[in-house]
């Protein structure tokens, strides 16, 4: 049998669909509009192996529409519109269920090729549902990102593994024929990363190893048959997380050789240069600040540089970047500062904005009071003046704590100057 065992298994209908119960439970708002038949435009957001293509093609069959599908990988604009020409001359037109068209790795569409599905999407010639591994916010262009749905799928749990691979040792006409003892689990499912597509293959493969009518699945046996044939890095799997987990710890702790180092195993296992990147940003942000705040202009413009020129070239503007970050001076007072903020509007809830900062566009406003108190700093010597710009019931709190750097050090003294009879620094 030459067909996978994670495509024998793939599911039919909701009823055998296993996870995202928070999606197709019985409260879940995507069965609610399968079963009304009225579905928006979707795009689908998860890790590998999590069920996205299955729940569209679920939703095909369930809903009783025209089905086009298009990867993105091998797709083009003609493509593209070869397949809305279809959907319009479709029966679909001319009832309320119009034709399903699902795009495989959306994020992998220029603007483009996006670009070419608005119309379509719009007109409701077809209703869209696109499948993507990456945050859409960045990756879907925004004219068709709000013309869609946006759905989060979780990886699968260890309970919905366990019960896949049960599945497949009661179900499975193949698997069916050993006797098969689950003795240990822990290996098999850490390879898996959580990708049901995964796991049901690696369990193939140790089924079809065994030569014995009796398989014992155990770490052991799991590591000695698997472990040798898995990639240095995974970029969809637990060392994804782990591999960049190092990286920005080493950033963060100001080593540049260990940085460079887990950098390189990313870009030699084929991560995608605009994730690295990306994490590049937010720590040039969480982890230096204020105490380098040339750190956040070198990250974006890292961004843009490395979108622009991809890989091989990519890896020595991503080299130059890591290692000014991790020589630069550190501070996490900003992050510490919203997150601070964030639980302190949490613990008061929407303390009311003092009258003297309110805005007064009208008459009335003005005769409540709203900014009448209000003192315009450049009215006074050094542009400064000072005032409570918290509300009252919070004067005085500080959220902001220079960190201990040369930069944030005059910061500190800056506050000190102006503020000593507000704040405590």
């Amino acid at each position: 049998m030459n067909t996978p065992l994670a495509e024998r298994l793939r599911p039919k209908s909701l009823d055998s669909y296993i996870s995202q119960k928070h999606l197709v439970g019985q409260d879940g708002s995507l069965s609610k509009q399968i079963k009304a038949g009225v579905l928006p435009s979707l795009i689908f957001w998860g890790p590998p192996g999590v069920g996205k293509t299955t729940l569209a093609n679920i939703i095909a069959n369930e809903s009783d529409r025209p089905f086009y599908s298009l990867s993105a990988i091998n797709s083009g604009v003609k493509d593209v519109r070869e397949v809305i020409e279809k959907a319009k001359k479709s029966d679909g037109l001319f009832s309320s269920k119009n034709p399903l068209l699902f795009i495989d790795e959306i994020h992998r569409f220029s603007k483009s090729q996006q670009d070419s599905l608005l119309g379509a999407v719009e007109k409701g010639w077809v209703t869209l549902i696109g499948a993507t591994t990456e945050n859409p916010s960045f990756e879907v262009i925004p004219a068709l990102l709000s013309r869609c749905q946006v759905y989060v799928l979780k990886p699968f749990s260890k309970e919905d593994l366990l019960q896949l691979i049960n599945k497949a040792i009661i179900e499975d006409p193949y698997i069916s024929k050993k006797n098969i003892e689950l003795k240990e689990t822990e290996a098999l499912l850490r390879l898996s990363g959580g990708d049901a597509r995964k796991l049901l293959n690696i369990f193939e493969l140790l089924v079809n190893t065994s030569a014995s009518e009796k398989v014992v699945i155990t770490n052991d046996f799991v590591l000695k048959n698997v472990q040798q044939n898995t990639v240095l890095y995974d970029k969809t799997g637990e060392q994804h997380y782990d591999i960049i987990s190092a990286f920005i710890k080493s950033i963060r702790g100001s080593d540049p050789n260990a940085a460079v180092y887990w950098l390189a195993r990313m870009v030699e296992g084929g991560e995608d240069v605009k994730f690295i990147a990306r994490r590049l940003i937010i720590l040039a942000s969480e982890d230096i600040g204020n105490a380098n705040p040339t750190a956040l202009v070198i990250a974006n413009n890292t961004f843009q540089a490395v979108t622009t020129i991809g890989y091989p070239e990519a890896r020595i503007i991503l080299s130059q970047c890591v290692i000014y970050l991790a020589t630069s001076a550190k501070s996490n007072a900003s992050y510490m500062a919203i997150k601070k903020a964030q639980s302190l509007i949490k613990q008061t809830g929407n303390l009311p904005v003092p009258l003297e900062l309110r805005n007064a566009p009208t008459q009335l406003m003005k005769e409540l009071g709203y900014s009448k108190s209000y003192k315009y700093a450049h009215d006074y010597e050094g542009n400064f003046v000072q005032a409570n710009f918290l509300p009252e019931e919070l004067k005085g709190t500080v959220l902001f704590k220079p960190g201990n750097n040369a930069r944030e050090s005059g910061i500190k003294e800056f506050l000190k100057q102006r503020w000593s009879s507000h704040y405590s620094y």
